[in-house]
């Protein structure tokens, strides 16, 4: 089995430092006096979630659709840092038509995620993985990504989006969407 190069382990040790202390967080935000009905919800909507975000990464990953396909209609992504794609979407479409949709018409077949970690946290979920692909020039197209997403009623409503930008913004530059 081939493994994925490492990129950028100080993004990835900010993920996952993220990861420690958001449970922290939430643990000090919950209300004292009804710490067992919380708990028990959100240990039930934790569950729930995550099985919804890790079933879209399978889908996605056997060629059967996406996690795209639980963006709500209103999602808002952003694209943290300084890649050509970073900035706010405020909607379903504008993402896929500003980030996707060019995105895949710049390869030669879908992006392939293999999840490293699934956490989540109420409606929360927090999502490490490796994506690659091949470009429609021949190159591989390999980066790590982690994801942070908000549900509500099983679609995405927000997201935050984390990966090595000089990676994509290489094959951004390089290759010409086709069409």
């Amino acid at each position: 089995m081939r493994t994925l190069p490492q990129r950028h382990p100080l993004g990835l040790a900010a993920a996952l430092l993220i990861f420690a202390i958001a449970p922290l967080e939430n643990l000090m935000a919950q209300d004292s006096v009804t710490p067992t009905a919380t708990a028990s919800t959100s240990a039930s909507d934790s569950e729930h979630n995550k099985s919804l975000i890790r079933d879209a990464f399978d889908r996605w990953r056997n060629g059967q659709g996406s996690v795209f396909d639980l963006l709500a209609p209103e999602a808002h992504w952003t694209i943290a840092g300084t890649s050509l794609a970073a900035g706010e979407y405020r909607s379903r479409e504008e993402f896929l038509a500003k980030v996707i949709v060019p995105f895949n018409a710049r390869v030669s077949r879908p992006l392939s995620p293999t999840v490293r970690q699934i956490h989540a946290d109420g409606d929360n979920v927090v999502v490490l993985f490796d994506g690659e692909t091949v470009a429609n020039d021949g190159q591989p197209y390999v980066n790590t990504y982690a994801w942070f997403m908000r549900l509500e009623n099983g679609k995405i409503v927000d997201a935050t989006a984390f990966f090595d930008s000089k990676t994509f913004d290489v094959l951004w530059t390089r290759v010409q969407p086709s069409h």
